[in-house]
Order: structure tokens, then C-alpha cells, then sequence
């Protein structure tokens, strides 16, 4: 039977509901304080964000030295021939 309040974390629990709106409590964990995070999987407090895009993603390659003007000669170049083709 839902209760009207979840005894975990004293949300209102709307009738006929499955589980807590609030904290996830429901039947199936006896409206526990375990059914809060116990099935979310989420990492644990050492979790090391960099280390995780790291492993992910593998090491950021580094740019070219020279890219950067590669990019500002072309926007240059792109404006100029807009110049130019407007004002003939």
C-alpha cells in the first residue's frame, strides 16, 4: 500500500504512485533510505573528472604550431575577395 507521505524523506506521494517522487522509495525497498542511491550507479566521491575524459577520449592532441595564421591569412583572403567583388 503507498503511503501518503514517504516515510525516507517526507515527500507527498501521490495515490496509486510506484515509488517516491522525491527519493525513488518504493515497494520493492520497503520505502528504504537504500532505495535513495543504491541503484543509481553513481560515481563515487574520488572520481576524478579529468582522469575520466582522459581515459575516454585519449590524450588531447596538440595543434600545429602555424594554425592559427593558417585560419586569420583565410578570413583575411575571404574578406578581401568580398571587398573586392562588391566594390568593382
Amino acid at each position: 500500500m503507498t503511503p501518503e507521505t514517504c516515510p525516507n524523506c517526507g515527500a507527498a506521494v501521490p495515490p496509486r504512485a510506484k515509488c517516491c517522487p522525491g527519493c525513488g522509495s518504493d515497494e520493492a525497498t520497503g520505502w528504504s533510505d537504500r532505495a535513495h542511491s543504491s541503484r543509481l550507479d553513481l560515481p563515487d566521491e574520488e572520481f576524478d573528472y579529468d582522469e575520466f575524459v582522459k581515459d575516454e577520449f585519449g590524450p588531447q592532441r596538440e595543434k600545429p604550431p602555424g594554425v592559427r595564421w593558417l585560419w586569420l591569412i583565410v578570413v583575411l583572403v575571404l574578406i578581401g575577395g568580398l571587398l573586392a567583388w562588391y566594390w568593382p
